[in-house]
């Protein structure tokens, strides 16, 4: 029996970001269940690697090179597996890369190329794939945010923003589809070990080290928040918070935000902020 992602158009999904790190997980995961995958990434000689692993699991797919921030050529790459494959059942928008330090300090530049890859990059996989799911009477999208959209942790302003965007983004979406059958999941995980780190540019050694110690000592895998995610996906769940602690922390929002940022300010305010945070993310709690 089909599943709600395969409704529309079958056992096929694109993923964006797909050559490292949790978009290959995505489409590990997504193969030993018999799929067909776009692979879609930058970094193509990666993209093959994560075909071959796709072919041993049990799936296929097709390697396409496209950068995210290229609307005309999302689009194109669109258009390809939609007229090659007769459509295309689940989006996964999980491409991005990560920025740290203090507002003020942080080349303007990498603001511009945060907000072009992480926020742009989702919202034209969303302008170029929305028409033609309509089209084909519908389908699912995956838009990978972060808890850091929602609980904020300082020195990461360009991150946190780009992540609350694109769940804004998604909650919108979850009304404006409903009537073409297009469900939306926003997955919002806490750190775990991934290639993130790769891409991300920081202005203090300190956010280095903190970025490192979270993804090491996470106690979730990169197949394990994937996991996560596509069975909320599957359960036409809106948010998924793979994390227990990313849960706490999103409930002390929630219930008290002037507390929650009162007592973050207040701690960095006292000069136990950063060793705090630095012994959560050393304990598996960031």
């Amino acid at each position: 029996m089909q599943n709600r992602l395969e409704k529309y158009a079958g056992k096929k999904a694109v993923v964006t970001g797909a050559a490292s790190g949790l978009g290959r997980a995505f489409a590990l995961n997504l193969a030993r269940d018999g799929w067909a995958i776009g692979i879609i990434d930058v970094n193509v000689a990666e993209a093959e690697y994560t075909l071959e692993l796709v072919e041993k699991a049990g799936g296929s797919g097709e390697v396409y090179a496209c950068d995210v921030r290229d609307a005309d050529r999302v689009v194109e790459m669109t258009d390809h597996f939609f007229d090659a494959w007769g459509g295309v059942s689940l989006l996964v928008n999980n491409a991005g890369v990560a920025v740290a330090g203090f507002v003020g300090e942080i080349d303007i530049g990498e603001w511009r190329r945060i907000v072009d890859i992480n926020l742009m990059g989702v919202v034209n996989g969303c302008h170029a794939f929305i028409p033609r799911m309509k089209g084909q009477g519908g389908g699912h999208i995956v838009n990978v945010a972060s808890a850091a959209g929602i609980i904020c942790l300082p020195e990461m302003a360009p991150y946190n923003m780009t992540k609350a965007a694109i769940i804004g983004l998604t909650e919108t979406l979850r009304t404006e589809l409903a009537p073409n059958h297009i469900g939306v999941t926003v997955a919002c995980p806490l750190f775990f070990e991934t290639n993130l780190d790769k891409a991300t540019t920081y202005t203090e050694e300190f956010q280095h080290e903190f970025h490192v110690s979270a993804a090491e000592n996470a106690r979730m895998t990169s197949d394990d928040v994937s996991r996560a995610i596509l069975k909320a996906a599957r359960r036409g769940k809106l948010y998924v918070v793979p994390q227990f602690v990313a849960k706490l922390f999103w409930l002390d929002k929630r219930l008290s935000p002037p507390l929650y940022f009162g007592t973050m300010a207040f701690l960095y305010k006292i000069g136990v902020g950063r060793p705090l945070i630095m012994w959560m993310a050393r304990h598996g709690m960031c």
